[in-house]
């Protein structure tokens, strides 16, 4: 499965080296609360949003972020 910026949310914090991942470039972003309230939104919308710049969760980073998560995931 290749992860992209329509990958939602949810669907990214189900695959263990995504969540790895996620917490190396952005320490606590898999245990904050308001994470649940986002499992259904798209990485593309989350980055849309003016509070995802204040965690430095930019388009860019998060393009950074899925493509090394694409590196780590096992093909199958």
């Amino acid at each position: 499965m290749k992860l992209t910026m329509n990958t939602t949310v949810g669907d990214l914090l189900e695959i263990p080296e995504a969540k790895a991942t996620l917490e190396q470039y952005v320490p606590g972003i898999t245990t904050n609360p308001m994470v649940g309230m986002l499992k259904n939104m798209t990485i593309a919308k989350l980055v849309a949003m003016p509070q995802a710049a204040q965690f430095g969760l930019t388009k860019e980073k998060a393009e950074e972020i899925i493509a090394e998560i694409n590196k780590r995931i096992p093909k199958a």
